[in-house]
C-alpha cells in the first residue's frame, strides 16, 4: 500500500530531513469553489475527467489491488477513501470489466473500521477451497490485504472472502494470518504455485528494501521461504511487489520470472516508479540475473581530490574543511563509493556547518561532465538565495511576538498557551525564525494535535509570504501539518514543511483573490514522525519573498545561473551522475559543490569530476523500469487471466504531488491496462508493455491518416482538424534523417500549450516534455521532461500514443520504452502537430483515431 502517510513516515525515518522547506502548492489544491447557483458538471464530463482510464465517480483512489479474473470478469479493486478526495480511511473500492476497457463501478468491497485501514493486497480464486470459506462447487474469492492497525501502526496480512463473485465480503475472524510485528510489512501478492501445490505470497519489507516469499497450503498458515534485496534502486520504500513468469520472445521453453518492485521516492523520473528484476524462481528463492560490473566512460579527470588541498578550487564557509577528506569524518557513517584516497565531504563538524566549494572558471569543450555524488537529498531550488535578507515590505498579519497568540483562535493542545521561543525539549535545533517567537507544535513531542486560526482579514496585496518548517504532511492528505488559506470556508492555498526544523520563506500568489475576506489556519493533525509544524512572520506583500537555499548539491554555473544540478540520495555511498554540457559548448562555466543545509543529511559528498564524450549512469539509471514516466506506480498484474496472458495496470499518479492534482470530485486514475511480455531488445531481455488490444474497441470509424511527409526544422499541423482532439489513439512511424529531435506535439493550443512527445537522436531517447502542458504550477516537481532509452530499429522509430483528457501514455518500439505522464491542459487545447528540430525527418505513416468513453 503506497499510502501518502505511510510512505512519508517511512521516508522520514530513512532520511530524517529534506532540503527545501516548502512543498508549496502555489495553486489551489482543487478547482476554485464555484458560485452556489452554478450547476456542477454532469458526472464524468468534468474538465480533466479521463474518458478511457478508470476513475471512480468521486473521492480519492490510489493503488490497484486484488486483480483477478473470475467467471468472465476482470476484477479491479483499488485503494479508496469512501469519505473524501484526499488520502485517508483506506478501503477497497471495486470495479469489474469483461474486456479490461469498459468498467462498471461497484459498491465498496472492503471497508476500514475502528481498528484498521485496509491497505493494498491481492485476490485469488480458491478453486480447491483450501480455506474452507466456500465449497468446491462454489469456490470462494479470497482477498489477502494488509491490515494497517490504527493503534500502534503495525502492519500485518489478513484475509477476507466472498462467495458471490466479489459482490459482498466477509473479513476472516482469525485475522491477521501473518504478523511479524512490523510497521513496514505490506502489499501481499498471492498466487497458486502449481509445482508445490501451495499458495505463494510475495510481500514487501518496505524500509529494508526487501521482498519476502512465503508459502501456505490454506492461505491461513504461512512459512517463510526466502528474501530478496536490497538490489537495484533503493532510494525510497519498496512497495506493491509482484512476481510472475513469462516466456522470452514467445518461447515456452525459455521461461524467466519477473519481480516488480515499486519504489517511492527514488524512481527514474523522480518520486514514484515501477522497477523490475528479471531472473529465476525455484519455488523458494528468486535469483536476479547478473548485470556485470559497471564501467563508466573514460575521459579527462578535472578534479579527483587526491591532493592534500583543493588546489585551484576555492571554499567558503567551514563545511568542506581545509582539504579533501580521506573517507568518513568524525561522527559520520561509513562513506563508500569514492575513487582513490580523497573526496569532497562537507560533514566537517557534522551537519550543522555550511559552505561552498567552487572550481575555477573553464570553457565548456566536452559533451558531458561525469562525477560521483552522495550525501543528502536536498535538491537545488530555482529562486533561492544563498543569504537571508530582510523581509519584503508589507503588512504583517502575525509575527507571534509579545508572548501570546492575540486574537487567533486555538483548538487542541499542540500550540500551548503561547508561541514558542525556539527549540522545544527533545526537538532537533530549530532555526530561521524572526524575532523572539514562533509557532512550534512540537509541544510534548509529536503526539499533540490542534489548530490555530486567524481573525478574518482582507487580501489587499499580491502575495502572502511566511516562514515555514516542520513535517511534510500536506493539506488534503491524511493527518496534515499545514498552513492553510481559507476563503468562504474553502482551503484555496496550502503549504507544509519538508521534514526539517529550519524555517524558510514561502509565498502564495493571491493576486486572483484581491478583495476577498480570508482566514489563515495552522493545522497539526499528525501524531507520527515529523508530526509538527513551525510557522512565523506571515505577511501580505506585493513582493514575493525569496527562500534561502537549503540544498546539498553539485551545480553547473553558466552566465551566473545554475543550469544543471544533482543531489545525493540520503546515502553515504557515492554514485555516478552526469551533466549534459552540449547546450553550453564554448561558454564559460564553473562547478560548485554546495552545502547550505544544517538539518539531517545536511551534507554533500563529491568526487572524480571527469570531462567525457558519453554520460555516466547512476544505479537508478542502470536499473530496469516498467515505465519511465512520472505517473505509473503500484503496478501489479492480474491473476488467472484467460490464455495465460499477463496484464498489468498502475496508479497513474505520483506521491510527489498526488494530493494536489487539480481534479474534483475525484482524485486518482488508473493507467490503461497493458499486456506484458519479455523480449530480447539490443541483446538484453526486457519487460515490454503495450495497450491491451481491446482498447481498439473504443476507436471511432476510420482514422485520419498522413503518409510520406518530410518535415525540416519546423512544426506544423499533423493532418488538420480531423486529427485534433482530447481523447486520441495515435500510431506513427518515422524514418531517421538528420534531425536532432522530432516527433509529435499533442493537446496544443492557445498560449503555447503543448505536450511534446519526441525522439532525441543525439541520446537515442524517447521523451515527453510537459513543461508547457497546461496547469503545472500546483507543485514544483510536476513540470519537466521524462526520458526513456530507445534504439531506432532499421533506421525507424515507431510510436503508439494514447492521449486522454488528462494524460499521455507513450509506447516506443515494441513497448520497451514507455512513458506515462499526467497533463492538465485547457479543454480547448486539442491540436496535434508534427515537428523536427535542426534537420529533417520523414513521417512514413501516421494514423489518428478518436476514442469514445468507456462509459458510453
Amino acid at each position: 500500500m503506497s499510502s501518502g502517510r505511510v510512505s512519508r513516515h517511512a521516508r522520514t525515518r530513512m532520511i530524517a530531513a529534506v532540503a527545501t522547506v516548502c512543498a508549496l502548492s502555489a495553486a489551489p489544491l482543487a478547482p476554485q469553489a464555484v458560485a452556489a447557483d452554478t450547476p456542477p458538471d454532469p458526472p464524468y464530463s468534468e474538465t480533466y475527467r479521463p474518458q478511457f482510464h478508470f476513475t471512480p465517480q468521486k473521492n480519492w483512489m490510489n493503488d490497484p489491488n486484488g486483480l483477478v479474473y473470475y467467471k468472465g470478469e476482470y476484477h479491479l479493486f483499488y485503494q479508496y477513501n469512501p469519505n473524501g478526495n484526499s488520502w485517508g480511511d483506506m478501503s477497497w473500492g471495486h470495479a469489474v470489466s469483461k474486456d479490461l476497457v469498459h468498467w462498471q463501478e461497484l459498491p465498496l468491497a472492503l471497508s476500514h473500521d475502528d481498528e484498521e485501514m485496509v491497505f493494498s493486497g491481492s485476490a485469488v480464486v480458491d478453486w480447491n477451497n483450501t480455506t474452507g470459506f466456500g465449497t468446491k462447487e462454489n469456490p470462494p474469492m479470497v482477498a489477502i490485504y494488509t491490515s494497517a492497525y490504527k493503534d500502534g501502526g503495525k502492519q500485518a496480512q489478513s484475509l477476507a472472502y466472498s462467495t458471490d463473485r466479489g459482490r459482498t465480503w466477509t473479513k476472516y475472524q482469525g485475522n491477521p494470518v501473518l504478523d511479524i510485528g512490523s510497521r513496514e510489512f505490506r502489499d501481499p501478492k498471492v498466487q497458486w504455485y502449481a509445482p508445490t501445490r501451495s499458495w505463494l505470497m510475495t510481500v514487501s519489507l518496505s524500509t529494508e528494501h526487501k521482498v519476502r516469499f512465503y508459502s501456505s497450503k490454506n492461505l491461513k498458515d504461512w512459512d517463510l521461504l526466502s528474501e530478496f534485496g536490497p538490489a537495484g534502486a533503493t532510494g525510497g520504500v519498496w512497495e506493491c511487489p509482484d512476481l510472475f513468469p513469462l516466456a522470452v520472445d514467445g518461447d515456452e521453453n525459455n521461461i524467466k520470472w519477473v519481480l516488480v518492485v515499486n519504489i517511492n521516492p527514488g524512481g527514474i523520473a523522480g518520486g514514484s516508479a515501477a522497477q523490475y528484476f528479471i531472473g529465476d524462481f525455484d519455488g523458494k528463492k528468486f535469483t536476479a540475473d547478473g548485470k556485470g560490473t559497471y564501467t563508466p566512460p573514460t575521459g579527462t579527470v578535472v578534479q579527483d581530490f587526491e591532493g592534500t588541498d583543493f588546489g585551484t578550487w576555492t571554499t567558503s564557509g567551514t563545511a568542506f574543511g581545509d582539504g579533501p577528506a580521506a573517507g568518513a569524518l568524525a561522527g559520520q557513517g561509513t562513506v563508500e563509493g569514492f575513487d582513490g584516497k580523497g573526496l569532497a565531504n562537507s560533514f566537517h563538524s557534522g551537519d550543522g556547518t555550511t559552505g561552498i566549494l567552487t572550481s575555477p572558471e573553464f570553457t565548456v569543450d566536452s559533451p558531458y561532465l561525469n562525477f560521483k555524488v552522495g550525501g543528502g537529498r536536498h535538491p537545488h531550488q530555482a529562486g533561492t538565495v544563498m543569504e537571508q535578507g530582510p523581509p519584503p515590505a508589507g503588512t504583517v498579519l502575525a509575527d507571534f511576538e509579545g508572548g501570546s497568540y492575540g486574537d487567533w483562535t486555538k483548538t487542541g493542545d499542540a500550540f500551548g498557551s503561547a508561541p514558542a521561543t525556539g527549540t522545544l525539549p527533545h526537538q532537533q535545533e530549530v532555526s530561521g525564525w524572526l524575532g523572539d517567537g514562533l509557532v512550534n507544535t512540537y509541544l510534548n513531542g509529536d503526539s499533540t494535535t490542534g489548530t490555530l486560526t486567524s481573525p478574518e482579514f482582507t487580501i489587499d496585496k499580491n502575495h502572502i509570504n511566511f516562514l515555514i518548517g516542520g513535517g511534510h504532511h500536506p493539506s488534503g492528505a491524511a493527518n496534515p501539518t499545514a498552513l492553510e488559506l481559507l476563503v468562504d470556508g474553502q482551503v484555496v492555498r496550502s503549504a507544509t514543511g519538508e521534514d526539517a526544523e529550519a524555517l524558510n520563506w514561502a509565498s502564495w500568489d493571491v493576486s486572483d483573490l484581491t478583495g476577498k475576506k480570508a482566514h489563515l489556519r495552522i493545522v497539526d493533525d499528525n501524531t507520527g514522525g515529523w508530526g509538527h509544524i513551525n510557522v512565523d512572520h506571515i505577511m501580505l506583500s506585493d513582493t514575493k519573498a525569496q527562500p534561502v537555499s537549503q540544498e546539498t548539491s553539485v551545480n553547473l554555473i553558466v552566465d551566473g545561473k545554475v543550469v544543471r544540478s544533482a543531489t545525493g540520495s540520503n546515502s553515504e555511498t557515492l554514485d555516478w551522475a552526469s551533466f549534459d554540457l552540449r547546450p553550453y559548448a564554448g561558454k564559460k562555466a564553473r562547478i560548485q559543490v554546495v552545502d547550505m543545509n544544517t538539518a539531517g543529511w545536511g551534507h554533500i559528498l563529491a568526487d572524480r569530476f571527469t570531462a567525457a564524450d558519453k554520460p555516466a549512469k547512476s544505479v537508478v539509471q542502470r536499473a530496469d523500469w516498467a515505465d519511465y514516466g512520472k505517473d505509473y506506480y503500484a503496478a501489479v498484474s492480474w491473476e488467472d487471466a484467460p490464455g495465460g496472458k499477463r496484464y498489468m495496470i498502475g496508479w497513474m499518479n505520483n506521491w510527489d504531488y498526488s494530493g494536489a492534482v487539480p481534479t474534483s470530485p475525484w482524485r486518482g486514475a488508473q493507467s490503461a491496462p497493458r499486456e506484458m511480455a519479455l523480449r530480447t531488445v539490443d541483446g538484453h531481455i526486457r519487460l515490454t508493455s503495450m495497450p491491451v488490444s481491446s482498447l481498439e474497441s473504443l476507436r471511432q470509424r476510420r482514422p485520419a491518416t498522413a503518409a510520406g511527409l518530410t518535415v525540416k526544422s519546423t512544426t506544423k499541423p499533423l493532418i488538420g482538424p480531423a486529427a485534433e482532439g482530447k481523447a486520441l489513439d495515435i500510431e506513427a512511424t518515422f524514418s531517421l534523417k538528420d534531425a536532432e529531435r522530432f516527433g509529435l506535439k499533442v493537446r496544443t493550443g492557445a498560449g503555447g500549450q503543448e505536450t511534446v512527445i519526441g525522439y532525441d537522436t543525439t541520446t537515442q531517447e524517447l521523451y515527453v516534455d510537459r513543461t508547457r502542458s497546461g496547469a503545472v504550477d500546483f507543485n514544483s516537481s510536476f513540470p519537466g521532461v521524462q526520458r526513456a532509452p530507445l534504439q531506432a530499429k532499421n533506421g525507424k522509430v515507431k510510436l503508439r500514443i494514447l492521449v486522454d483528457w488528462s494524460s499521455v501514455e507513450v509506447f516506443g518500439g515494441s513497448g520497451e520504452a514507455v512513458i506515462t505522464d499526467q497533463i492538465f491542459p485547457d479543454p480547448g487545447s486539442q491540436g496535434v502537430r508534427v515537428f523536427a528540430e535542426n534537420g529533417s525527418v520523414r513521417l512514413d505513416r501516421a494514423r489518428v483515431w478518436h476514442l469514445d468513453s468507456y462509459r458510453e
